[in-house]
């Protein structure tokens, strides 16, 4: 007995030792090694809370015995490695899937380098044999030199069988993938499309080629054969498709099929007729395991069905156009994408024609919404998009496109939807049509039980502008509505929404503050559009109902917001809706696009504006009304053009039609008329002699601010800013323009804003003198930067200038520019007591 009480006295003494060892080692931080019962005990609880509190985790010991010799503080630091190792993991995946995109985006950018490779030696051997042409003294050319590509016609009686449309099948494949991937078009990079590993993709459009093409490339996280199913249903992600409808299938014997499809697109603007075609798509696999979608027009007398009016369409031309899917080996697919289309510029009046013959707007619409839109799915699916108010990404796109298809039936007001014109005077400003028909609201919203007693009225106008920027504009009128909108008329749309169909005959008494409270649902990755509800405050005038809300609530669409969006149009649309918001609530749209259009082809003053624009710019400017910079300046009235499209709709009782055609022609003139006013004060100053008022004496013409700078640098460092001392008038200014040092000027406000630069500067700030204006100067600098200038600007106050050391900054475009040293300096007006501006010349500067 006393044997087993010391055996049993030993046992204890040694536990007891074991339990001083393990507190020793943890007192000493050492690590304690886990069985794999505890380990499996941490990790279920860990799957269930990772980050569990002070009692949990005592309340774990308690229940599990297994852990009763591991101390709290321990099991604490377990769970911070445990969700440590998490982290990591989850960030080495994140890297590992980064890697892949950036070797997939590099591969197809060595690719597109090999293309460009070959391009240039095309167009080295091209302009060899031109130059013996012209040693030879012949003036002949030969067709070989030139990119246009005459791409033969056809028609359904040259195909009549499946063999006969299965030649043109492979002929359309060969001259799609020569286009795609090949020299066969002349392409140049999209301007303000730069590559990048942060890039949608990379963006071309054609020159002096037949027709308008326009070509992307890019890597989307999709799999092939989902990227065909998405691109083929083309009204899901064009915006201007009416109606795409197959008319004949069958396969074409090697796999593929082969379709005959009819496509009608909505017209942009109320000038014109809206397009249609009739084409062939073929569907196939190359022997790389790529897969090809390629399309191309039939043409021949009365190819195609003719499902509308013939004055409402006229029959575009699609070239060899297509996508070429190819799956990435980080995965995902690489996707090239070919946008080829003859618009019939004919067809439209002589200002429109810009328009339809712009690669840049095709590339605006087709080329870069497809690859943007399979983006945006991309994202949705992997689930990284937050959207507000609990909406679906499905729902929101829906009514994203409801919104734009609406807005573009009541611009182009079809017949075989309904709409019939009111009145037919050409001397009217304001289009009236109406549609008293239920097809419209069975279009827009099919689900819909909301029938209307009358109909809806549309109130259409469209308007030229010179010098107003599209994207300004829009966002000028999105951000002060009361500006522009009467919103009694707004509430009298918005009350015809209402449950009761007899509520709006006629409007409450109401006041409106004009307050508005803008609930963002989701913006698209590229932040091109938003989607937003918009509420207007109202509150009862009389005393019945006093606690009824008079609130207007808008759905409301805004794109093309983006400045350095070439080619795109600019739109604000919105449609009056319920409080409450119902995903299938009926959408009757109205609002604005306002579309920019380029010099005319082939017009050698617009041609110069467009290649020295800014320049021009510059030059055009009047220092005394008496004065200009040379008579051989392009005017400003001829440049940079716009068309604006306004059309409201308003819901009607047959009763009461003529009093609301009245209203809303007046209401159209009325904002009209404010669209004006504002488009004449958010015009540049001094660029548009044209337009708005002269600029003040406080902001100096080019000229006089030209002399200012010189002078003051002169006065204050001593030297020539200029090679020589001598120049004055217009060569001055054109010296300063060309000068090789980056010469900036910016305001002396608070928040210094760039009033002027040269053509270096706007080179190396990668920017417009347009844009110029929107950039402050502490935007050009790190945080670092910043600090470093502060003091120097007390310098430039007390002795008029200051030598900064070499450093580095960043264009508007986010690249770092390194410069060797620079000069900063006050200019003095020409009392030379004043000063006007601070002045900047970076010299030696470069992309690093």
């Amino acid at each position: 007995m006393a044997m087993v009480v010391q055996h049993q006295h030993h046992k204890d003494l040694s536990n007891n030792n074991n339990n001083s060892i393990t507190k020793h080692q943890l007192d000493n931080g050492k690590y304690v090694r886990y069985t794999t019962e505890q380990v499996e005990a941490l990790e279920r609880v860990y799957a269930e809370c990772p980050k569990p509190s002070s009692l949990r985790r005592q309340q774990l010991i308690r229940e599990c015995p297994i852990l009763s010799n591991i101390e709290p503080k321990q099991i604490k630091v377990w769970f911070q490695n445990r969700r440590c190792r998490e982290k990591q993991r989850k960030e080495s995946s994140r890297l590992q899937t980064v890697n892949k995109k950036l070797s997939a985006m590099n591969k197809l950018l060595m690719e597109e380098n090999d293309r460009l490779q070959k391009q240039v030696s095309q167009l080295v051997g091209e302009n060899g044999f031109m130059r013996q042409q012209l040693h030879t003294g012949s003036v002949a050319t030969d067709a070989s030199c030139d990119s246009v590509i005459n791409t033969p016609q056809h028609s359904l009686r040259d195909a009549n069988n499946p063999a006969g449309l299965l030649s043109i099948a492979e002929e359309t494949l060969a001259e799609f993938l020569s286009k795609a991937t090949g020299t066969a078009v002349d392409w140049v990079q999209m301007p303000g499309m730069k590559p990048g590993p942060d890039s949608v993709g990379i963006f071309a459009i054609s020159q002096s080629c037949s027709g308008v093409a326009a070509r992307a490339c890019g890597l989307v996280s999709l799999e092939p054969t989902k990227i065909i199913e998405i691109l083929k249903d083309r009204p899901s992600w064009f915006r201007d498709c009416r109606n795409l409808e197959v008319f004949t299938m069958f396969p074409s014997g090697n796999g593929g099929t082969i379709e005959l499809v009819y496509t009608q697109t909505f017209a942009p603007t109320t000038l014109a007729p809206a397009r249609d075609f009739w084409t062939l798509r073929y569907t196939t696999s190359l022997e790389n395991g790529s897969l090809v979608v390629c399309e191309r027009s039939l043409s021949g007398s009365g190819a195609g069905p003719n499902r509308a009016p013939t004055m409402q369409f006229v029959r575009g031309e699609m070239l060899p156009s297509g996508y070429l899917i190819r799956p990435s080996d980080g995965g995902g697919s690489i996707i090239h994408i070919v946008d080829h289309l003859n618009l019939e510029a004919w067809s439209v009046p002589e200002v429109l024609r810009p328009l339809y013959e712009s690669s840049k707007v095709v590339a605006q619409k087709m080329t870069i919404a497809a690859l943007r839109y399979l983006r945006q799915i991309a994202q949705e699916l992997s689930g990284d998009v937050v959207y507000g108010l609990g909406r679906q990404p499905v729902v929101l796109r829906t009514l994203s496109q409801r919104l734009c298809r609406g807005f573009n039936d009541a611009i182009n007001g079809f017949s075989d939807d309904g709409w019939s014109l009111m009145n037919c005077d050409d001397v009217e400003d304001v289009i009236l049509s109406v549609n008293s028909s239920k097809k419209l609201y069975n279009l827009m919203n099919p689900s819909s039980s909301i029938s209307y007693l009358g109909g809806v009225l549309c109130a259409k106008a469209s308007m030229m502008f010179q010098n107003v920027p599209p994207a300004l504009l829009i966002r000028f009128l999105r951000e002060h509505r009361s500006e522009w909108a009467d919103f009694n008329v707004d509430a009298y749309s918005a009350a015809s929404f209402k449950a009761d169909p007899y509520s709006y005959p006629g409007m409450q008494p109401s006041r409106f503050t004009g307050s508005q409270i803008i609930m963002p649902l989701g913006p698209t990755i590229e932040h091109e559009e938003m989607l937003e509800v918009v509420r207007i405050e109202g509150h009862a005038l009389g005393q019945d109902d006093p606690f009824t809300s008079r609130d207007i609530h808008l759905l409301q669409l805004c794109n093309g917001i983006d400045e350095n969006a070439v080619g795109a149009c600019s739109e604000l649309v919105f449609a009056p809706i319920d409080e409450t918001f119902p995903d299938d609530a009926p959408l009757v749209p109205s609002g604005f696009r306002i579309i920019p259009l380029d010099p005319k082809p082939g017009d050698i003053k617009n041609a110069m504006v467009t290649t020295h624009r800014t320049l021009d710019l510059t030059s055009s400017l009047d220092v005394t009304p008496e004065t200009n910079l040379g008579s051989s300046d392009v005017s400003m009235c001829q440049t940079t053009r716009s068309v604006l499209i306004i059309a409201f709709q308003f819901p009607f009782e047959n009763n009461l039609a003529d009093s609301v055609a009245t209203m809303a022609r007046q209401y159209v003139r009325s904002v009209i008329n404010s669209v004006q006013r504002v488009a004449m004060a958010i015009s540049p100053s001094g660029l548009s002699p044209c337009v708005g008022p002269k600029p003040s004496p406080e902001s100096p013409e080019a000229l006089t601010l030209a002399q200012w700078i010189c002078q003051s640098y002169m006065y204050h460092v001593g030297a020539d800013l200029l090679s020589s001392a001598s120049i004055v008038g217009d060569s001055l200014l054109k010296d300063l323009w060309q000068h090789q040092d980056a010469i900036l000027c910016c305001s002396l406000k608070s928040s210094p804003v760039f009033i002027f630069a040269n053509q270096a500067g706007l080179d190396m700030l990668e920017t417009t003198l347009v844009s110029l204006q929107d950039i402050t100067l502490d935007k050009m600098f790190d945080d670092s930067g910043r600090k470093a200038l502060v003091p120097e600007f007390a310098k430039i106050m007390q002795q008029g200038y200051t030598h900064l050391p070499g450093g580095i900054c960043m264009s508007t475009m986010g690249r770092h520019i390194s410069y060797e040293h620079a000069f900063a300096w006050k200019v003095l007006a020409a009392d030379e007591s004043t000063v006007h501006c601070l002045a900047f010349s970076f010299i030696n500067w470069s992309f690093m």
